[in-house]
């Protein structure tokens, strides 16, 4: 072997390097999103830390590496005995010539702490220094063992060829393992591709290793288990190299689990397996679908050779259930499903693994009565909906589930003709008029206009109450648009309709100004019936302008009427005239048959002008 020698500082450079190399073999490979790549520069800079950290401790590991000087000069007779019999410290052995020697019972007790020798067993031994004080020869099992195996460690070291190694207890830096009989060390380093933490847990089990170190006059061997599956590894990875491309299907070992994908050991290269590639569903975590550990098949989705990036999906190992979408849900079919989520606006419902559909706030119920989507389902609920819109394009399925129930706005104009009287509750107040609810889910509006004809209402508070119970009159009914328009004023008499139909153009009436605007005064001529005086019409019988103000009674001829727009139009010019004309009939009357003329007539009018 080229990579170790008598010197310990020369082992930890060749480590080091063997461990970078090793460290861009096994690079992991994240998927294309930013926040992957940025992970896996993390997780490159901690394990190459790990990696040197680890090179460190196994040169250390080996520097200090010491045993007993069992020096095995001399003791390269191994002699067959018998096993005569065993005490709580020793084993008594015959090996012939009448000679009886002992060998501590720590030497021959396996991994359970029990003899491998029974009375009458053979076993071999070597003489080892002194004799006991009972005139025993102190015999070694061990060192016959290493004589034994040593020829079969030499050469598996010169030919590099891995060696089997069983756990027999943890010690200082790593474990005590028997190779052939033979006690050799396994540094913790060495043990893994990764740390281990339970060394304890090793005890027992075996493995084969690599023979590293070997120190005959010392009886000194230092395995490893790491170096032949970084040899392992690397062949793998190579192998896989050969024919790994996009569309490949492998199997895998998950490494790791982040928020945002799973690590996939692929053998020598790691995978990422990106959460929005594991389920055509929805999922909150990887754990949801996998676990550390877990054996799964999954299609190489993405490989970039000289990154050595791969991208995995597992989903596309299934057929997208959205591509025929379309024919299994098609529009106004009944489906069933389970609520997975819930906004403002409505309700995600699952109709199989990666299908979901949304319920709209506006389809959940006919009532227009805004309520929040949670008053209605939650989650985990099982509802049924009714296909409204499918989009296998955009992957968006619209759902209905006020569908399932009968519009009680399609019954309602024969349930409620316009000019029918309802009865209900003032359910909101706005600026623009009062909803009264007539019946569950069906709200009305009252629009402030239609609150009073004679009162001008500038807000429905100046009139209603929340909570009140009123009546009104339908006034109309939308069924497509869901509107209901209510009067209340329509319960009284139209007080324009009866001025309408009592007045003419012409009458004289008598009013007073209610308020005055630059083009003219407003005049209540009766009560809840106003009339205009335009500035032109609002002078005296000479023709000089009268200065009208609130509160000032005047009469008026009325010389324009609209009942469509509900409007009069008033003359003060034309009711003095009028007065005159009056007056002159009433001249003209046989009372007066003295025999006036024009001219004096005349004279009478501009004397009368002339005293007022």
């Amino acid at each position: 072997m080229t990579l170790f020698d008598d010197t310990n500082n020369n082992y930890s450079d060749s480590t080091t390097t063997t461990l970078t190399e090793q460290q861009s073999a096994t690079e992991v490979h994240p998927h294309s999103h930013s926040q992957s790549e940025d992970a896996q520069s993390e997780q490159s800079a901690q394990t190459e830390e790990q990696k040197h950290a680890a090179a460190d401790d196994f040169a250390s590991a080996l520097e200090s590496f010491t045993t007993e000087s069992e020096e095995l000069e001399g003791a390269d007779h191994v002699l067959k005995g018998t096993v005569v019999k065993l005490t709580s410290t020793h084993v008594v052995v015959d090996i012939g010539a009448k000679s009886e020697g002992m060998v501590p019972i720590a030497q021959v007790l396996d991994h359970d702490g029990k003899p491998k020798f029974q009375p009458g067993d053979e076993i071999h031994v070597v003489r080892d220094k002194g004799e006991t004080e009972e005139g025993y020869i102190n015999l070694s099992f061990q060192k016959a063992q290493k004589l034994r195996s040593w020829d079969e460690i030499e050469k598996a070291y010169s030919e590099n060829q891995p060696i089997k190694a069983t756990v027999v207890e943890r010690t200082k830096g790593g474990v005590t393992v028997d190779i052939l009989g033979a006690s050799a060390f396994l540094p913790g380093s060495q043990i893994d591709l990764r740390p281990v933490r339970n060394l304890d847990a090793l005890k027992g089990q075996t493995f084969e290793v690599a023979i590293v170190k070997l120190n005959k006059k010392r009886g000194n061997v230092v395995v490893s288990r790491k170096q032949l599956l970084e040899q392992e590894q690397t062949e793998k990875r190579s192998k896989l190299l050969d024919h790994l491309q996009e569309g490949t299907i492998l199997t895998g070992v998950v490494k790791n689990l982040t928020e945002y994908g799973a690590f996939v050991d692929l053998g020598g290269i790691d995978g990422l397996l990106h959460i929005t590639d594991m389920s055509w569903g929805r999922l909150t975590h990887p754990r949801d679908l996998v676990n550390v550990g877990d054996q799964i098949q999954v299609k190489v989705l993405k490989f970039d050779s000289d990154k050595q990036r791969v991208s995995l999906g597992f989903k596309q190992l299934t057929p997208d259930p959205w591509l025929d979408a379309e024919h299994r849900y098609p529009v106004g079919a009944h489906v069933n499903g389970r609520v997975i989520s819930v906004t403002d606006y409505g309700a995600f419902v699952e109709l199989e693994q990666g299908i979901e559909g949304l319920v709209h706030v506006s389809e959940m119920t006919w009532s227009k009565r805004a309520k929040h989507p949670s008053k209605l389902v939650g989650v985990n609920d099982q509802v049924e909906c009714v296909v409204l819109n499918v989009n296998p394009t955009e992957r968006r399925i619209s759902l209905g589930m006020r569908q399932l129930a009968t519009n009680p706005w399609d019954s309602l104009i024969e349930k409620y003709p316009v000019g029918a009287t309802v009865e209900g509750r003032v359910r909101n107040l706005t600026d623009f008029g009062a909803f009264i609810e007539i019946e569950e889910g069906i709200d009305g509006l009252v629009h402030v206009s239609n609150l009073s004809w004679t009162k001008r209402v500038k807000h429905p508070s100046e009139v209603l109450k929340k909570g009140d119970r009123v009546k009104a009159v339908v006034l109309a009914i939308d069924s497509e648009k869901r509107r209901l328009s209510l009067g209340v004023k329509q319960l009284q008499p139209d007080v324009w309709e009866s001025f309408f139909a009592q007045h003419r153009v012409g009458d004289i009436v008598h009013g007073k100004v209610l308020r005055v605007a630059a083009f003219g005064a407003f005049v209540e001529i009766a009560e809840g019936v106003e009339g205009l005086c335009h500035n032109s019409e609002a002078v005296d019988g000479n023709g000089q302008p009268l200065h009208l103000e609130p509160g000032v009674e005047h009469d008026f001829k009325i010389i324009k009427m609209s009942p469509e727009e509900k409007k009069v139009g008033l003359s003060i010019r034309a009711a003095g005239e009028e007065a005159s004309r009056t007056e002159v009939e009433s001249y003209k009357q046989p009372s007066s048959s003295t025999g006036s003329t024009i001219g004096e007539l005349v004279s009478w009018k501009r004397a009368g002008n002339e005293n007022g």
